[in-house]
């Protein structure tokens, strides 16, 4: 994944690159892979901060919080 990110970032090794066009240019499914997740972090990239209702966010934080070990803060 780091190279695919590294690839559309277009910060991949240019030979590496070029051997990962040659796939592209013959594999239906690497390029809707690619191109997939291109669209995607356009979308995440383009899109507005929205404002969570307090409720939500504290059951995200308290979720957060177990998952990470930290224990509840009342």
């Amino acid at each position: 994944m780091k190279k695919l990110s590294d690839y559309l970032d277009g910060e991949l090794e240019p030979a590496v690159a070029l051997d990962l066009d040659r796939h592209l240019s013959g594999c239906k499914e690497c390029t809707l892979i690619v191109n997939q997740t291109k669209l995607t972090v356009e979308i995440f990239c383009n899109a507005e901060m929205v404002e969570l209702p307090e409720p939500v966010r504290a059951r995200l934080h308290e979720a957060l919080r177990r998952k990470l070990g930290l224990g509840s803060q009342a």
